[in-house]
Order: C-alpha cells, then sequence, then structure tokens
C-alpha cells in the first residue's frame, strides 16, 4: 500500500500561487520533496520583503509581478494559497487545462502519515487549537500544531514521526482547495455569517465549513457543538461518528455541563472531569471551547486526568481576550482576533463590569444591529475607527454613547479619559484590519503599545488621570 507520504512529488513542476506565510510554507515543503517549483506572485519582492536569493539558489522559478503568458504551461499541479480566490485567473486557467488545484494544507496532509485532528469554526478555532495541542503535549505524544493559527502547518510537519498527531486550524478558505483530506477528529465550534465580501452567499460559506467532514468514514470523529442549530441540524449528514458537545443539556457519548461540573460519556461509561468554575479561560464561547477540546483530546486517548490539569492551567492567546494592563484600576484588553459580529458578541458577554469599547475597520459584509443588545448590556462608552466606523455607528444609534476616532492611538488616549476605576477597555474590531493594519496582529500588537504609551504617561507626575 503507497502511503500519503509516499506520493511521488520528485520531478513534477509545481506553481505556488501567492507567497504569503502558507506559500512559503508549501514551496519549502515541495522542494524538500524534490519537486521543481516555480513561485507566482502579483506583487513585487519590494513589496513582499522577500529574501529571494536562497530559493533561487535551490532552483525555484520566481516570478512576481505581473502574470506572463505561458506561465501555466509544463505545471503539474497548482498550490494556492488561502488568501487567492478560487476565481482568480491563474487558477481558472489550470482547471480548464485539467491541472490539479489544491492549497497548503491539502499538500501537508498528503505528506505526512501522522493522524490529524482539525479544527474549524467561525469563532474560537485557534485557541481550540492551541488547547488541543497542549493536551496532546502533555500526554507526551509527538504532536505538531499549525495551520490558521499562525504557523503553516507544512512547515511543522517536517521531521513528525507517523505515530505522532498533527493539530490543525483550518479555515473555510483553506478547505475550499481540499481533495483527499480527512481529518480523524474533525471539530466545527460553530458557524455565523462571516467572509460575505469572497463568498457569494451565507450558504456558500456553510457549505466550505462542511468540507471538513466529506471524506470521512464511520471510522472517523465529528465533533459537534450541539448548542449551534445548524450544527445539530446537519449532524444527521456526516459519515463519521458524532461525538457531541454542549454547554446547556445533556448528550449522549458526547461532553457537556451538568451542575457545574463538565462531564464526558465519551468511550462508555460517565466521568466526571473538573468544576467549570476552574476552567483557565474565561467568557461562555471559551466554556464551549474547552468542552470541544477535550471531546477530541479524548477521542486520542488523552488521559482525563492530564485534560483536567491543562484545562486549568491553560490561557488566552496573544489577541484573543488578552489582558494587556492595568492602569488606575482599569483593565485593558485586546481582542484584536474578533474580526466578525459573533466573536465580538461574546467578547462583551464575557465581563461584568462597565464597557469602554473600541471598534472598527474593514467591513466583512455582516450586521452591526446584531451587537445592539450586547452593547446595550455592557458598554457605556463606543470609540469607532477606521472604514466601518461610520455603518457602525448608524446600527447602534440610541444603543451606546459613539466617540468616533481618527487613528488607534486616539481612541485609546480616548477610552484613558473615559474609563473609571473597575471598567475594562475593550479591543474587539467586528472587523478585518487591512484597512488601517498589516493583519490582527499587527493591530493587536498596535493596541499594546498605545496601551504602554497610557501607562508611562499615567506614571508620570502631573498627568491627567482617569475618572475615579
Amino acid at each position: 500500500m503507497v502511503t500519503r507520504a509516499q506520493r511521488e512529488l520528485a520531478g513534477k513542476r509545481v506553481l505556488v500561487v501567492g507567497l504569503a506565510r502558507s506559500g512559503k510554507a508549501a514551496i519549502d515543503l515541495l522542494l524538500r520533496s524534490g519537486s521543481r517549483v516555480v513561485a507566482a506572485d502579483r506583487r513585487g519582492q519590494v513589496e513582499l520583503c522577500l529574501s529571494c536569493e536562497g530559493w533561487r539558489e535551490r532552483g525555484v522559478e520566481l516570478v512576481l509581478g505581473e502574470h506572463p503568458p505561458g506561465l501555466m504551461n509544463g505545471i503539474d499541479l497548482v498550490v494556492a494559497s488561502p488568501g487567492v480566490p478560487l476565481t482568480a485567473p491563474l487558477l481558472s486557467e489550470a482547471r480548464e487545462r485539467g491541472v490539479p488545484v489544491i492549497g497548503e494544507l491539502e499538500l501537508a496532509y498528503s505528506r505526512s502519515d501522522a493522524e490529524w485532528v482539525a479544527v474549524t469554526g467561525t469563532n474560537g478555532k485557534t485557541t481550540t487549537t492551541a488547547l488541543i495541542g497542549e493536551l496532546v503535549r502533555s500526554s507526551g505524544r509527538h504532536v505538531a500544531v499549525g495551520g490558521n493559527i499562525g504557523a503553516a502547518i507544512s512547515g511543522e510537519i517536517a521531521g513528525l514521526p507517523s505515530d505522532g498527531l498533527v493539530v490543525a486550524e483550518v479555515s473555510s478558505f483553506q478547505l475550499d482547495t481540499i481533495d483527499t483530506f480527512r481529518p480523524h477528529v474533525g471539530v466545527v465550534l460553530n458557524i455565523t455569517e462571516d467572509h460575505l465580501d469572497r463568498y457569494d452567499s451565507y450558504q456558500d460559506y456553510i457549505a466550505a465549513k462542511f468540507r471538513m467532514f466529506e471524506n470521512q468514514t464511520s471510522g472517523d470523529y465529528a465533533v459537534l457543538n450541539v448548542d449551534d442549530e445548524l450544527l445539530e441540524a446537519a449532524a444527521d449528514e456526516i459519515p463519521g461518528l458524532v461525538v457531541p458537545v454542549s454547554r446547556f443539556r445533556e448528550v449522549d457519548g458526547g461532553v457537556f455541563v451538568r451542575d457545574g461540573q463538565i462531564v464526558s460519556q465519551i468511550g462508555g461509561g460517565e466521568i466526571e472531569i473538573m468544576p467549570v468554575s476552574e476552567l483557565g479561560l474565561p467568557g461562555p464561547h471559551n466554556l464551549w471551547n474547552s468542552l470541544a477540546a477535550l471531546a477530541a483530546a479524548l477521542l486520542v486517548d488523552i488521559d482525563f486526568v492530564d485534560a483536567s490539569d491543562v484545562l486549568r492551567t491553560f490561557r488566552s492567546l496573544e489577541h484573543r481576550l488578552e489582558d494587556v494592563a492595568e492602569i488606575d484600576g482599569v483593565r485593558y484588553v485586546n481582542d484584536s482576533k474578533a474580526t466578525n459580529v459573533d466573536s465580538v458578541k461574546y467578547a462583551l458577554m464575557s465581563y461584568g463590569v462597565p464597557i469602554i469599547w473600541i471598534a472598527g475597520g474593514k467591513d466583512k459584509g455582516s450586521s452591526f444591529e446584531l451587537l445592539k443588545e450586547p452593547a446595550a448590556r455592557s458598554v457605556r462608552e463606543a470609540i469607532f475607527i477606521g472604514e466601518a466606523a461610520a455603518k457602525m455607528t448608524a446600527a447602534l444609534e440610541g444603543t451606546v454613547p459613539v466617540t468616533l476616532a481618527e487613528s488607534l492611538r486616539e481612541a485609546v488616549e480616548l477610552a484613558g479619559t473615559m474609563a473609571e476605576r473597575g471598567d475594562v477597555v475593550l479591543l474587539s474590531p467586528a472587523c478585518a484590519s487591512f484597512d488601517m493594519f498589516e493583519d490582527f496582529e499587527d493591530r493587536g500588537r498596535r493596541f499594546k503599545d498605545e496601551v504602554a504609551r497610557l501607562k508611562n504617561a499615567a506614571a508620570t507626575p502631573g498627568r491627567k488621570g482617569n475618572k475615579t
């Protein structure tokens, strides 16, 4: 039997389209596999900030800027980065010629015979992926963690033995370009409106998410948050064994909460794992994330005692309800990863004190009116920035007082004057970052820099402090 990793790429002429993080990792994996690589990006070398000489020395043919006619000639396979639309002319030409088009996720899967756990969802997938990775590490098993989480999975699987485990965060964009991808454990946390600037309809976005399960068999597992009505309704259509998780009710064969205790019925019998109150991650959304991560870990034979220890000590990742500082009794929180309405809704529900809310950026096509109810309950003042500021102001008119700011610096400074002791200043944008920043990480780091400036100013004698 030919294993996945033994499938021959040596000598194949492979075109990699898009040279961001996943494209770079794909090139390195292809070179290790003996492929002849052509790397293309419409941006130039200066814009990409690439050091290309190392690739050229290893035989990579670089095509930067406009794609010349005939670029597809002699190409055996195309690997497209997630940010490249499926309708891009080069990908359309490849399909017309009968040249396979896959993504970096499919490429990585084809080169590793390890077992895979994959996590997707509109919100929470990065935290859940990282948590599963920590749960697996607690067992001493070799694990590679990557994907949409930040480190391209192609770069993380190098050297992983076949008895190891890959834990991958996968986005809808990555699932768009799978072929044989089949995780032994697939996790879907939730599906709400997002990326409507990429997909023709919400239904297309949903269909992309459910590609997670299209190659599964009855020997595989699908971990579903059945508190999400859409996921519960789809359970009967999934070929793998569905393992449900729920915050609100007991679910047979799954993981749930009963009387403040996390309970597992995975593998037969019933085990009380730990009290919900002892979880290291704050917020109702993180309870769902923790339940799903625990279910996935138990399905790959992680001991429940080890798992409970990790669940107690695991903390929020950078840019996800990340505590940044406390200044004059005001807590500053960086939730820059909250790029859609649903994730912000749960962020606003995570604190039992008044919030000074900083939001805005590049609109992704969602309705900000869905934030009126949680904002009315939790937000004392809102400060909006970026291209979507006017739309957000109109959507929340009459709900909370709104101030517009020209920059993130101005927003943080305004928040510092508005906040009172005991408040939370929360950056939770509900928008993409690309109108003002490189990405959500750049936005989050800039927020932390501005909070540091504010903290330094607060320590300076004679400065104007927060209201008390």
